[in-house]
């Protein structure tokens, strides 16, 4: 099977298409014939390194595809099944979604309905399942996310053109909230408002606390943030009291975060830091859940009209897809594995 593997961190130019032995399941275990990969930050970051490599590395965590076998004690999975997978590379080196075929653990592997394609299962893995969690850590909020779950509440979703940032906005729509989002262009704001997203305001060109306090004079309940350094200052501008940061992204920072003690204390604000790789497999799954369903009726959708533009790659092409990934392509970055 052709598999893109790296024996060495560093740029793109470390990709190469390879050769490899279709892998057998084991117990418990379910292999799958990837049929869309999906690039994102974190793959390209992990490509980068640091760190030591035991062996060939296959990237990117994001994928769907069809189970083509299953290993002994696997029963909720069956040859033919669509699915769609969690964290691929992170169960093993080996186990990245730039290849034909690979192995995963059956509590990986998640339902694709059959009126979902495979775009969608492949490009919203990380990035929707990172915008749940963001919507989901308030302490006064839902754990979980349905049609009416955020009704009556106000989100400030920052970077809403970001593949994150457009999970954000369609399932906080599809949640029931009211969402704000901050854009730097007016493209990126035509993106935005395609996602759902009721108020863009361009942060570029101006008073962005004034327009999010004219929109939202009580406060903003939950800010999802992809730039938690150079936005410090306007979380406690806008967040209401009890309110709450959900930072995964440090943008254009410098890696530290300064906040004004006085402020935030009497707005007894809440900072919560996510990251999927150390949430656990059951909030993953509990997320998956939602993320399914808001797919399944529609209200999670890649495309420009859904303010997310597609870039297709080939397999060959993986380090070129890796490479626009890294420039800052607007937009989602699929790779076609093989035929649907």
């Amino acid at each position: 099977m052709k598999a893109v593997t790296y024996t060495r961190h560093g740029g793109p130019e470390v990709l190469s298409l390879t050769e490899r032995d279709v892998p057998e399941p084991g117990a418990g275990e379910v292999r799958v014939r990837v049929v869309v990969s999906a690039v994102n930050p974190t793959d390209w970051k992990s490509r980068r390194g640091p760190g030591e490599l035991a062996g060939p590395a296959v990237p990117n965590q994001d994928g769907a595809g069809v189970v083509d076998a299953v290993g002994s004690g696997v029963t909720d999975f069956a040859p033919g099944d669509r699915v769609w997978v969690l964290l691929a590379a992170a169960h093993s080196p080996a186990s990245g979604t730039a290849q034909e075929y690979l192995v995963l653990p059956a509590e990986r592997l998640v339902r694709l309905p059959a009126s979902v394609g495979f775009d969608e299962g492949a490009g919203f893995a990380v990035p929707a399942l990172t915008a749940h969690r963001a919507l989901t850590v308030a302490e006064d909020g839902p754990a979980r996310l349905a049609p009416g779950a955020l009704a009556g509440r106000t989100v400030l979703v920052t970077g809403g053109a970001g593949a994150v940032g457009n999970a954000a906005v369609q399932l906080a729509r599809w949640a029931g909230a009211t969402v704000i989002t901050t854009v730097s262009t007016e493209a990126k704001a035509a993106l935005a408002r395609a996602a759902g997203a009721q108020h863009v305001v361009l942060y570029t060109s101006a008073d962005a606390a004034a327009e999010i306090k004219a929109i939202a004079p009580e406060g903003v309940d939950v800010i999802v943030e992809v730039a938690a350094g150079v936005n410090a200052g306007l979380h406690a501008e806008v967040l209401r009291t009890r309110g709450t940061v959900a930072v995964y992204g440090d943008d254009r920072g410098t890696g530290s975060l300064t906040l004004e003690f006085g402020r935030n204390l009497w707005l007894n604000s809440r900072y919560q830091f996510l990251v999927l790789y150390t949430v656990g497999l059951d909030r993953l799954r509990a997320g998956a859940e939602d993320v399914t369903a808001a797919l399944l009726d529609g209200s999670l959708r890649l495309g420009e009209d859904r303010g997310l533009p597609v870039h297709r790659f080939a397999l060959a092409d993986t380090a070129q897809a890796h490479e626009a990934s890294e420039n800052g392509v607007t937009g989602k970055i699929l790779i076609d594995v093989t035929p649907a």
